[in-house]
């Protein structure tokens, strides 16, 4: 990339994030009335429904207080970001110390799943929030929570199984996907490492023993407890955009580390095999689900374009140019950057659609439901700002 590429781009993602989708979220789905946030959202921004997502809480709240952290200290970011953390501890947790998945807006409960992903987004807000506050309970819910989904994800029986485990055992790429990023978030901002460099590359072994498949050249989204091939519907199915955003997580490491090779090596060689698999050449853009054998997949939306694999993959391919230098991965960065803004970037209401036909026609016009808020998008504007700044 030139000089003033990289300037352009810098400028994109810069001016997007600031005037664009912070400008649609917010104030706009800050409630008031209840506290935290309804992102539930059409088109225009106008409201769908008051239920809220846990997680979009703490997704939310890390968004805020991370732009305060590291872009300015606006003091409405910080304000939003205490109404996110207040509503959390207020109606997060059910009393055995889980949170629920979905809540009414005034907070009763309505969903508790069977994974930790409202604790690990609401650990990932506390550690933000304490590093911008100096709050000494919210460094220490972070760490209590990332301890909490460590014991609930790897003890046998805790959480409520998704398939007879005596019959076929299995687990999941997105436990140890998501340990790596929330250690990553605590490391930096509670400024200690507390072993979470150390869970880091245990969750990077795992995903590297069991879930890379030099046999297939992908990433499975499904193994066996020890690694093994599932020659079943669940376990062909890969899904690009997931394993693209662990190769960033890995990528993103590496940087931490002063340019560890052998964690480039691992996260470049995700990022191939699953590009390879997961771009479109008819129509562009990335796949959901394919199958690791080419075979029919079972999900009916496997062919559907959503915009978080593409967030997710704008950032992996500028980090692998930015760590290797090679000019294919300028390219892909090039291919997807300019393919999801012809296609998801609502130029007349701002932000970006969430779900697209394989063609990119859009398939839904709303903006927001239990699923997207702002995260995926704002994250990868802000990650990849900051990373042209340093470029």
């Amino acid at each position: 990339m030139t000089k003033p590429e990289v300037n352009t781009l810098l400028a994109t993602y810069r001016d997007g994030l600031l005037n664009d989708t912070l400008a649609f979220w917010f104030p706009r789905c800050v409630d008031e009335e209840h506290g935290g946030f309804m992102t539930a959202r059409d088109r225009d921004g106008a409201l769908l429904d008051t239920d809220k997502s846990m997680w979009q809480q703490g997704r939310a709240t890390w968004l805020l207080v991370t732009l305060y952290n590291t872009v300015g200290k606006r003091p409405e970011w910080l304000e939003w970001a205490r109404r996110g953390i207040a509503f959390i501890r207020r109606h997060g947790f059910d009393s055995d110390g889980r949170m629920f998945f979905q809540v009414t807006r005034e907070g009763a409960p309505l969903r508790k799943r069977r994974y930790m992903f409202s604790e690990a987004f609401a650990a990932m807000a506390f550690a933000a929030y304490a590093k911008a506050t100096q709050d000494d309970e919210s460094a220490e819910q972070a760490r209590h929570l990332f301890g909490k989904f460590l014991r609930y994800t790897r003890t046998p029986g805790l959480l409520p199984p998704k398939t007879i485990v005596e019959t076929r055992p299995a687990k999941g790429l997105t436990n140890p996907m998501i340990a790596i990023s929330m250690a990553q978030v605590l490391r930096d901002n509670l400024e200690q490492d507390d072993g979470y460099s150390a869970e880091i590359d245990r969750c990077i072994d795992e995903i590297a023993t069991d879930f890379v498949c030099p046999e297939h050249r992908c990433v499975l989204e499904m193994a066996g407890p020890n690694g093994e091939f599932i020659d079943h519907f669940d376990g062909r199915t890969l899904n690009p955009g997931h394993a693209i955003e662990a190769a960033w997580f890995i990528l993103h490491e590496a940087r931490v580390r002063g340019g560890d090779k052998t964690l480039i090596a691992l996260g470049c060689q995700i990022l191939d095999w699953m590009w390879e698999r997961g771009w479109d050449r008819q129509y562009g853009g990335l796949l959901y689900f394919v199958d690791v054998k080419g075979l029919p997949v079972q999900e009916y939306w496997h062919d559907m374009k959503f915009w978080w694999p593409h967030n997710e993959t704008i950032i992996a391919t500028l980090l692998a140019y930015h760590l290797t230098g090679e000019a294919r991965y300028a390219a892909w960065h090039r291919q997807v950057h300019d393919w999801a803004h012809t296609h998801f970037a609502d130029p007349e209401y701002g932000e970006w659609f969430g779900y697209l036909h394989r063609d990119g026609r859009v398939s839904v016009p709303l903006k927001g439901n239990m699923w997207k808020g702002p995260f995926h998008l704002p994250r990868m504007q802000w990650y990849c700002w900051q990373l042209l700044e340093h470029m």
